[in-house]
């Protein structure tokens, strides 16, 4: 199969068709296989990626270091850019042109929309979208989630997906509604706030996309019919102190509540928590976010590393 993520940007899950989710799942597997059995391997050994990180992570950025390390290579970690040139007034133009001199590959996490279309100009290398603003994507997170989804549940068509929370500034959930338009049979019911519902650009994409979806703001009765849900975490830093008071702690999952849920149905938050989940879930067998859902995160990131830097 011919590699079609070789030396290419990898910036929104738009651009996934299903044989390219395929080919990258496919390669995640190998990575889980090599890390449960060698722990690592020299495919990358001479490669090196920079890691700039404009925001504050901790499992995408770990993560990442995490990958590039198993996978041979070197790293340039920056996580945040409070002590480097950006702080003297350094434009992200310049700061990618720079690194790109430096590494051959460049993973960018930043506050402002557009902002990894911008730097994919001015890079000479390929530039991996490690999440960007409140209104952009994070579609390396998307595809760990749907990867996690089908192991854990095997094909996705079909299945009926609940995604609750504040959807108006989430960006794992952007990108993952446009990575689940390659799957025409699937359902999704989307709970939110009234305040924060989807952005209409995502909701208008999803239309032309054909997809089936429906808006509501309560998720209780939906529950027993959901094979995934999808818990959000109410994003304070993207909104006014008086909206966040308002919505925060409105979508709150407990233990009763997931065991109306099919036997068989996952939970899933892509962290951090803050209290949208009750402790008591973490050891519910639905539970995958603090176990395969993380972990998933670690085979998925080499995958698509291996790809983007190895023919």
């Amino acid at each position: 199969m011919k590699n079609t993520f070789f030396e290419n940007d990898f910036l929104s899950t738009a651009a996934l068709t299903a044989d390219k989710v395929t080919e990258l799942f496919q390669r995640a597997d190998e990575m889980k296989k090599i890390v449960s059995t060698k722990g690592s391997t020299d495919v990358l050994k001479g490669k090196i990626m920079a890691a700039l990180f404009y925001e504050p992570s901790s499992r995408t950025f770990g993560s990442f270091l995490s990958s590039m390390q198993r996978l041979g290579g070197g790293i340039i970690p920056l996580n945040g850019m409070t002590y480097t040139s950006v702080s003297k007034g350094e434009t992200l133009e310049d700061t990618v042109e720079v690194f790109s001199a430096y590494a051959d590959v460049l993973v960018i996490r930043h506050p402002e929309a557009g902002s990894l279309s911008l730097a994919a100009q001015f890079a000479s290398v390929p530039v991996i979208n490690a999440g960007e603003g409140a209104l952009g994507e994070h579609p390396t997170q998307a595809c760990i989630d749907l990867y996690t989804i089908q192991k854990k549940l095997g094909d996705v068509n079909n299945l009926n997906i609940l995604i609750i929370g504040d959807l108006a500034h989430y960006r794992p959930t952007n990108s993952l509604l446009k990575l689940l338009a390659n799957y025409p049979r699937v359902t999704i019911n989307l709970a939110t706030p009234p305040e924060v519902p989807i952005q209409d650009s995502l909701r208008k994409y999803l239309k032309q996309k054909h997809v089936q979806f429906q808006e509501h703001t309560a998720f209780t009765t939906l529950l027993p019919e959901a094979d995934v849900l999808y818990v959000t975490r109410v994003k304070k830093e993207y909104m006014s102190e008086a909206l966040y008071n308002k919505i925060k702690g409105s979508y709150r999952i407990t233990g009763v509540m997931v065991n109306a849920m099919k036997k068989k149905s996952i939970i899933m938050h892509c962290l951090p928590r803050v209290d949208e989940i009750a402790s008591d879930v973490d050891k519910n067998p639905r539970s995958v976010y603090l176990t395969n859902q993380v972990r998933n995160g670690l085979y998925v990131r080499m995958a698509l590393l291996s790809l983007i830097l190895r023919k």
